[in-house]
């Protein structure tokens, strides 16, 4: 059986599955109840018996129903397990499981773009200075925050390590910002689409996100302008360098302007910097933090883009009051962040290793964006729009035919082709999709590009 026929089976069992699971969390099965039997459920299901037996297999492995000697197959839990079952919202079903999947959706860079054995060599150099692994100082491991200053400071944006809290990653981050400082029913604007439209940090303590159209040199300010009131409850988060999911690198005089109107208006902003030390062309703008002279930005960096997403290394910089509350916050959640993660992390930014390590992710990120952009034009030229970008992963792929970007997904994950439907990063419609160039080999882009192209055209007919 192939690849294609076994996902079409696997999205057909999901279906039966979250059909059996509605009954159960609507009240209709309840606990200890016998089920339908096999025969019965492909009947009224309109579907094949395997289907069934897939769907019961794993709704027994979420341990949601059992079978039970003489009873045949009853609900063995309607609460915490089948709450676990539940799929997030707004994020399209993951399938990197499955083998032989081209992935074209995932933002992180892929293991060969890495130096061989580049981890290992700084493992072995941590392993040596060593003697306790105890917990760190509540902004994070000392050193660690001289190193990340210094690089900062090396790079335009001058902090001190006092300025700087290690977290977790930088979704760590956003959710210390949310809980320790923005208050209840607070306003975000942010550019739309945006990646903080996939992720519900904010909605879930109650806030609202707002989304502000963009163009060639980011977040438009008229709209800001029109979307913020002096003394209102919010924030403004951006990401400024080669964004999420876009690609657009705002330009400093746009920077500049927003930052102007911000610091006049009283709009805190989130600068989320994850992906600038992946630029391809030339260097990026100075950040607004750098630029900050009223302590107006709290600044996000991030490893986990540049360097291993399993260190769990980010960090926050801002002024120090503000840092030392956030501290605070912090140690109520977890006591601080790996100390293990964090030396390795210092080793590669204190010794300068972390430049060289860039050099050679630019390098190999600009060969795969070359054939990335070469696929593209051979095969979608006449079917969609898009812009290079100049750094970063990411391309934002703008369909030219009105066509149904679900069934298109749908379509695409049974070629065995994996991506990000444009609709999880905005609240409105979208016909574009966010293309990764940096995890997928060039001659698998190429492949799924192929695929894809097939699809669009059948669908637009």
């Amino acid at each position: 059986m192939s690849i294609g026929q076994l996902m079409k089976r696997s999205i057909k069992s999901d279906g039966v599955a979250s059909w059996i699971k509605d009954q159960i969390a609507l009240g209709k099965w309840s606990l200890g109840m016998k089920i339908p039997s096999q025969r019965v459920l492909a009947e009224d299901l309109s579907v094949n018996r395997s289907t069934v037996i897939a769907a019961l297999e794993q709704l027994k492995a979420d341990g949601i129903i059992e079978g039970v000697m003489g009873k045949g197959t009853i609900v063995a839990n309607n609460t915490w397990s089948l709450l676990a079952s539940l799929p997030p919202d707004n994020k399209p079903a993951s399938q990197t499981a499955h083998t032989g999947i081209i992935d074209l959706s995932k933002g992180e860079l892929a293991e060969d773009v890495f130096p061989e054995n580049y981890l290992n060599d700084i493992l072995s150099r941590v392993s040596g200075k060593i003697n306790s692994l105890g917990y760190e100082d509540r902004g994070g491991y000392e050193p660690l925050r001289e190193a990340i200053a210094g690089y900062m400071t090396r790079q335009g944006t001058p902090v001190t390590p006092s300025s700087i809290l290690i977290v977790s990653g930088a979704m760590q981050g956003f959710q210390l910002i949310a809980s320790g400082l923005l208050e209840h029913h607070s306003s975000i604007l942010l550019e739309e689409p945006s990646y903080l439209y996939s992720i519900h940090t904010f909605q879930s303590l109650g806030m609202s996100l707002k989304g502000i159209q963009m163009d060639h040199e980011g977040l438009r300010p008229e709209l800001l302008q029109s979307a913020w009131t002096s003394g209102q409850k919010g924030a403004l988060y951006t990401i400024p360098c080669f964004h999420n999911p876009t690609g657009i690198l705002m330009s400093e005089a746009r920077r500049k302007e927003i930052l102007s109107y911000c610091s006049s208006n009283r709009l805190p902003i989130i600068e989320d910097d994850i992906y600038r030390d992946l630029w391809l062309d030339a260097p990026p703008p100075p950040s607004l933090k750098s630029m900050d002279s009223s302590g107006n930005v709290l600044y996000i960096g991030s490893l986990s883009k540049t360097l291993s997403p399993g260190l769990r290394i980010g960090w926050i910089a801002g002024t120090d009051s503000v840092i030392e509350r956030l501290s605070n916050v912090k140690m109520q959640a977890d006591y601080g962040t790996s100390s293990l993660s964090q030396r390795v992390a210092a080793e590669w930014l204190g010794e300068g290793l972390y430049e060289h390590h860039l050099e050679y992710v630019r390098k190999e990120l600009l060969k795969r964006r070359q054939a990335a952009s070469a696929s593209l034009q051979r095969h979608l030229s006449d079917l969609a729009e898009w812009t290079i970008p100049s750094g970063g992963f990411f391309i934002w792929l703008r369909l030219n035919q009105n066509i149904s970007l679900k069934e298109l997904y749908t379509e695409a994950l049974n070629e065995g082709i994996l991506f990000h439907p444009g609709s999880i990063y905005t609240e409105g419609t979208s016909r574009a999709i966010r293309l990764s160039f940096g995890y997928a080999p060039p001659d698998q882009f190429e492949e799924g590009i192929k695929r894809m192209k097939k699809w669009i055209i059948a669908l637009s007919k």
